[in-house]
């Protein structure tokens, strides 16, 4: 049964299962109104290609069983260096921590509003 989700609710889904699977540097950003064709990007690292599937698949994974909600499409599953799993509302990019680097996705979307995702209860929060 499908549960209408807002794009925060998915982002915190996403950041949530990426963080308990070891992920880090989790950022939120909100892209709306710089990019126009979604709401909200989430970035995560990951320190080895092992660890990107695992990842993605724990986002898939929770965002399927809380909200109902299957990616539209998946990009990068095959080399697991950039994954990119597109749920319309939400875009959520899991990298390598050198290909991270490399594209500065942070970087491309300076003018975007962008959060750093804390557990709840994590001390800045």
């Amino acid at each position: 049964m499908s549960v209408h989700a807002e794009p925060i609710d998915l982002a915190r889904t996403a950041a949530l299962a990426a963080e308990d699977k070891g992920a880090t540097d989790i950022l939120v950003i909100d892209v709306g109104d710089v990019l126009g064709i979604c709401e909200l990007f989430v970035v995560a690292t990951a320190s080895n290609t092992p660890m990107v599937r695992a990842v993605t698949d724990a986002i898939q994974e929770d965002i399927g069983i809380e909200w109902g909600e299957k990616p539209r499409s998946i990009e990068g599953a095959d080399g697991r260096r950039w994954v990119l799993l597109d749920y319309a509302d939400i875009v959520v990019h899991v990298f390598l921590a050198e290909d991270r680097d490399y594209y500065r996705i942070e970087r491309l979307y300076s003018d975007a509003v962008k959060h750093e995702w804390r557990p709840e209860g994590h001390p800045g929060r």
